[in-house]
């Protein structure tokens, strides 16, 4: 899938009058705006489990009342690492 989303981005960057924009969405559309140079920065939630829906992450479900706190993030290449601590 390849569109020119120049149009709307200009649109969206009038409407936002030098605020930040926060596009959310997968990779296709993610894909049509670096295809034109149009990201500053790549934000990936991590939350397949948590939200209910989707596949999950681990063979059995974890709800959020098990994660407890956020302990770590290591960056190593492009993979992300979250520590959170389950007790």
């Amino acid at each position: 899938m390849r569109h020119d989303v120049r149009p709307v981005h200009e649109a969206m960057t009038a409407a936002a009058r030098g605020r930040d924009i926060w596009l959310v969405g997968g990779g296709e559309l993610v894909g049509c705006f670096a295809d034109h140079g149009l990201l500053d920065d790549l934000v990936l939630g991590v939350a397949p489990v948590t939200l209910g829906a989707g596949a999950p992450l681990l063979p059995r479900r974890l709800t959020s009342a098990r994660l407890h706190a956020l302990t770590g993030v290591e960056q190593v290449g492009q993979f992300a690492y979250l520590t959170y601590t389950t007790r």
